[in-house]
């Protein structure tokens, strides 16, 4: 028998294994996927971003998403629709493909009911713990996953216990200066965006090399922070984590009040089982909703600790969109402009609270990935007709050698509602013939109208930048990539899955700690936050063991 079970191995596992292994506690992970090294990433486009080698195939396992079409709502499969809501099914998970964009929640983020009230047709509530409550493990986050950046002051400032970051900021494109002068003409405060990336060495993990290819791609460098290279990496050498690959896990068995097993099928096929004294459930919020209400039990007929019926309900993803410019010699000169493979590093923060009854978002800037098969396929289309030839091969050329997109990814908080929730559906079986995720997407209007107010504003900086084809794009839509939700803490049983130590109320050796426990998400990506609060639950697991 394990002293702790671990269900998937990314952001909100890691800090588990890394913590409790140093402790000579005896740590099981069960990663669905296989495990990769640095030496086992490349650059294929083909294969991480198109025909991905690294996630589930759709037709074996996909998820059912349900729309609102008028008044009813229609469910269709994701092996149908073309949406893939799989991150990397690999030891690491999805922060093995992040771009490593890390903010701090604020202060006021933890008590958004108190600050600013109700919302119609939503459900915000406070969170069970304060910013003050997660600062010392933001802090930890910095210094062993690795947060390479410059504090920028700034008027929502979120206090720090540290003057500033660990380690220098990562290499940064010329263009950085153009939008340090163009918003010092605007009156806007640029920040320098914190990156979960290595800018030096760090033990066995080499300074980023400036690929130029990041963000969807694994780092054959290790600087990036992922899961696996930060903590898993090093936990592995303390001899006391056992990490099972190709493991999918069917079910949690509970009996009188606890979990006993977990229940799992090897990659043959085999049905094994694992036992433990805690579990942690850590498989992205989707996919821990599904596992808990899959995992019934006499005690629990609708769903492992989900006699409350809150497992799933509350899901959260991003709201915002992209305003994006193409840049030219008339610009910045163009051997500047040319340069490839260093990071943009800004990010406007002087939005995230609108006025003192509105909460807003950032804008975070990046260049137009570097995929060279989608940027040539967008080339194709000329004057309302399909270019062909020479017009094409020039267009082409002229794209990747004469011009840049700069993108601004806005980040506005996805609110919680009655209506975006995961459920699961014995009519659709996955390849186990286990009922699937069923995800009803269903977007409060106020998460497109803050989107849309932060895509103004990030316009006139663009304007005044000199871009041209200046174009804005925010959709109801979320983004498959950010997930949280689902299993949310709080004080209240009834309203809540987990107790602020990210506990299940029910269940006392059952814990959740991916993104699953947050109830409101920011204006800003998780990973850093889910992160941190995983270090902090390591620290309630020391106690508990």
């Amino acid at each position: 028998m394990y002293d702790i079970c671990i269900v998937g191995s990314g952001a909100g596992a890691g800090p588990i294994a890394y913590e409790l292994t140093k402790c000579g506690k005896k740590v099981v992970i069960l990663e669905k996927g296989g495990f990769y090294k640095e030496e086992d990433f490349s650059k294929d486009e083909i294969a991480f971003c198109r025909r991905s080698v690294v996630s589930s195939k759709l037709k074996e396992q996909y998820h059912l998403i349900e729309e609102k079409e008028g008044i009813t709502w229609k469910a269709t499969p994701t092996y149908k629709s073309g949406w893939d809501f799989w991150n990397g099914n690999i030891v690491g998970g999805s922060s093995n493909f992040m771009s490593g964009f890390f903010h701090r929640l604020h202060p006021k983020d933890f008590r958004l009911l108190s600050e600013f009230g109700a919302i119609e047709g939503a459900n915000i509530v406070d969170w069970p713990i304060s910013y003050e409550d997660m600062e010392p493990y933001y802090e930890k986050v910095e210094r062993i996953v690795g947060i390479s950046g410059e504090v920028t002051p700034y008027k929502f400032q979120e206090p720090r216990s540290t003057k500033d970051f660990p380690y220098p900021p990562t290499t940064e494109h010329p263009i950085s200066k153009l939008i340090d002068k163009s918003c010092k003409d605007l009156g806007i405060t640029v920040v320098k965006t914190p990156r979960a990336i290595m800018s030096v060495a760090k033990e066995d993990r080499n300074a980023c090399y400036y690929s130029n290819y990041c963000g969807s791609y694994g780092c054959s460098s290790g600087a990036k922070g992922s899961s696996r290279a930060a903590l898993l990496q090093p936990a592995l050498k303390t001899g006391n984590l056992t990490i099972i690959t190709h493991a999918f896990v069917k079910k949690l068995n509970e009996r009188d009040g606890s979990v006993k097993e977990v229940e799992y099928i090897d990659i043959l096929g085999n049905s094994k089982t694992v036992k433990a004294k805690i579990f942690v459930v850590a498989a992205q919020a989707v996919e821990s909703s599904r596992l808990l209400l899959n995992s019934k039990s006499e005690n629990f007929p609708n769903g492992l600790a989900n006699n409350s019926g809150q497992v799933g309900k509350n899901l959260l993803f991003s709201a915002g969109g992209v305003v994006n410019g193409t840049f030219d010699e008339s610009a910045m000169k163009l051997k500047d402009l040319m340069v490839e493979g260093l990071f943009v590093n800004r990010t406007i923060k002087d939005w995230y609270f609108l006025d003192e009854n509105r909460k807003g978002g950032i804008s975070e800037a990046l260049f137009e990935h570097a995929n060279p098969i989608v940027k040539a396929n967008r080339q194709k289309w000329g004057s309302g007709s399909i270019l062909w030839g020479e017009a094409l091969q020039e267009k082409i050329y002229d794209k990747f050698n004469h011009k840049k997109q700069l993108d601004f990814e806005i980040f506005n908080d996805w609110i919680p509602h009655d209506n975006c929730f995961v459920d699961v559906d014995s009519h659709y079986l996955d390849k186990y013939g286990i009922p699937v995720a069923k995800i009803r997407i269903e977007s409060h209007p106020k998460n497109v109208e803050v989107g849309k107010l932060l895509a103004k504003k990030t316009e006139r900086v663009l304007q005044k930048m000199g871009a041209k084809n200046i174009s804005s794009s925010v959709s109801p839509y979320p983004p498959q990539n950010l997930q949280a939700g689902g299993c949310r803490f709080g004080n209240d049983p009834k309203t809540s899955v987990l107790d602020k130590e990210c506990r299940s109320h029910e269940v006392p050796n059952l814990f959740v700690t991916d993104g699953s426990f947050m109830p409101t998400g920011g204006s800003v990506p998780y990973t850093w936050t889910i992160y941190a609060n995983a270090f902090r639950v390591a620290d309630v697991l020391k106690e508990v063991m």
